[in-house]
């Protein structure tokens, strides 16, 4: 009797120490994303707007949240394209294109939105890792045995005039609690935001650790004429061009007769 005592002892011994192991296990938060709209339409009269982001924290920790430490990261990414930049010099007066660089798939625009600083919410190696921020964006170059002083002098060049245009934007603040599982951020979308799909993405940041990320997709296109012109052009690139220098002749014919003094 006393092995088949010793055997239901350390029986109970294990069922009393897994719900103690699952009660050590480290909590996980979650966070998700919704958008009011799944498609935004802009018209040639555009000058920009603020779209906001709605989001939720799953399994947040009230104590924590009290407290303040966590911090939500939301991106607004545009579509990505092959982007080449030029550096003009002055050569006998005139400005002329000497060196250029092309970089494959660079976001076109890339607006971000953040509850506090950047520098005060994690370490800039957690930022390098997830590719978060526009000075932390990949910038592929074209060619691969350019020097590298000469590919980070175009890639700095680039994000500068990304961010002189407003298609790369920072909104420090953006992001807000509305209590302690509810966040609503803010981005930018710029007077010249192309169209396509963008990508909106949320990084949740717990004690300055990353946590988790979840994402979501919205559309921007053109609207009424603009975006009859826009499919003309791109499905039916032949009868648009023979469509615009008629109308272009058309034009300078109606001008001979208006303006001729005879």
């Amino acid at each position: 009797m006393r092995p088949a005592r010793l055997a239901l002892l350390a029986v109970l011994a294990l069922a009393t120490a897994i719900p103690a192991a699952r009660a050590q296990t480290p909590h996980e938060e979650g966070i998700q994303i919704g958008l009011s709209t799944d498609a935004v339409s802009i018209t040639a009269g555009f000058s920009g707007a603020d779209l906001t982001i709605f989001g939720a924290l799953e399994d947040a920790d009230p104590q924590i949240a009290r407290q303040g430490r966590y911090d939500v990261v939301v991106v607004l990414e545009g579509p990505a394209r092959p982007v080449v930049v030029r550096r003009k010099d002055r050569v006998l007066g005139v400005w002329i294109n000497l060196e250029s660089e092309q970089f494959e798939n660079v976001p076109v625009s890339y607006s971000v939105a953040s509850t506090r600083p950047f520098q005060d919410i994690t370490q800039p190696d957690s930022y390098k890792q997830l590719s978060l921020g526009s000075n932390n964006i990949y910038m592929q170059p074209g060619d691969p045995e350019a020097p590298p002083t000469t590919i980070a002098e175009f890639t700095k060049a680039l994000r500068q005039r990304k961010t002189a245009t407003g298609l790369y934007s920072e909104n420090v603040g953006g992001v807000r609690f509305l209590s302690q599982n509810l966040f609503r951020a803010t981005v930018r979308l710029a007077p010249d935001v192309p169209v396509g799909t963008h990508k909106a993405r949320a990084f949740l940041f717990k004690n300055g650790v990353f946590v988790k990320e979840s994402s979501a997709q919205l559309e921007i296109r053109k609207s009424g004429f603009e975006q009859a012109v826009f499919r003309l052009a791109h499905n039916h690139g032949f009868f648009y061009g023979f469509l615009s220098v008629s109308l272009a002749m058309l034009t300078g014919w109606m001008g001979r007769i208006v303006f001729r003094k005879d």
